[in-house]
């Protein structure tokens, strides 16, 4: 297997000038990642806020007929006097919810395949703020970790992307090490979570640690998935000035799969020992599918 690591040509630094420039700056693209983000929430929401139940709250629910242990003090005599039952008013349960979103906004973010219509860092943000659209609808607070307070108006996604337009330009690939997140708060990690296992690891430990439960969300491009390269390759790193050059590029893919295998087990395992989520999210696939399910899971514990 022929191998070696070259430092980059002029021409190739300047493809890594333009993955940073994409990665970093978002402001030329938020108006049309906003529009898609409100298209992605518009087909999900629909009948689907599964957090409404009667509880302790101020907005009117349902009747229901008065059951031994009701208090006298619920009833609702205008109800109760329309026939010869008695009626107990529920308000419908409100709980203050939180939800911390991180958006991977690193470099490597930036990478769009030809297999793939738009980049990680787009589907990335399209998912974050579709998500935050999303829970607003549902009365639920959204902010970003280490960007924004958290906030329940129905302008919220603008403001979120506002914060990620004007986010200063070195964003690592692990979210800030900010103070844990509340217990009855959630944290959701939207990147292509390509740190190292134990980076991951000790910065979902530091959220948790109050009891914070969370999400994972690894946004892969399709040719991260398929390793489809034989041949003569070069692998350009922007970061590192410096390109691999394989000669039968083939001869990695075993070692390459198992590899990937193995860190998305370790990520895994992680969000196992926290009670977190953990999902991976391919570029050529509906951004509809991973924010389904995350709003499916997100205050699954309190149901």
């Amino acid at each position: 297997m022929a191998v070696r690591a070259e430092l980059v040509e002029p021409s190739e630094a300047r493809i890594g000038v333009r993955h940073e420039e994409a990665a970093l700056g978002l402001a030329a693209s938020l108006p049309r990642l906003l529009v898609a983000a409100r298209r992605a929430s518009a087909t999900v929401v629909h009948g689907l806020h599964g957090r409404r139940r009667s509880g302790v709250g101020e907005n009117f629910w349902q009747f229901r007929r008065f059951t031994e242990g009701d208090a006298t003090t619920r009833i609702d005599w205008r109800r109760s006097a329309r026939d010869e039952h008695v009626y107990i008013r529920e308000q419908e349960w409100e709980a203050a919810h939180t939800v911390w979103l991180w958006i991977d906004r690193s470099r490597s973010m930036a990478f769009r395949s030809s297999l793939s219509e738009v980049s990680k860092l787009e589907r990335a943000v399209v998912l974050g703020l579709a998500l935050g659209d999303l829970l607003v609808r549902g009365g639920e607070r959204v902010g970003l970790l280490g960007l924004t307070r958290p906030t329940a108006s129905r302008l919220a996604i603008e403001k979120l992307a506002e914060a990620l337009a004007h986010a200063e330009d070195d964003a690592g690939h692990l979210p800030p090490a900010s103070a844990p997140i509340a217990r009855l708060a959630e944290a959701v990690l939207i990147g292509d979570l390509l740190a190292p296992e134990e980076e991951i690891a000790a910065a979902v430990a530091r959220l948790a640690a109050r009891g914070g439960r969370g999400h994972m969300v690894m946004i892969v491009d399709p040719v991260e998935e398929t390793f489809p390269f034989s041949g003569r390759t070069e692998f350009l790193d922007p970061d590192a000035s410096l390109k691999l050059v394989a000669g039968r590029a083939e001869d990695w893919r075993e070692g390459y799969v198992e590899r990937l295998a193995r860190h998305r087990a370790a990520l895994a395992e992680v969000a196992r020992r926290h009670g977190w989520s953990f999902t991976i999210h391919r570029t050529d696939r509906p951004a509809t599918e991973p924010l389904l399910a995350l709003h499916g899971r997100l205050g699954e514990a309190d149901r």
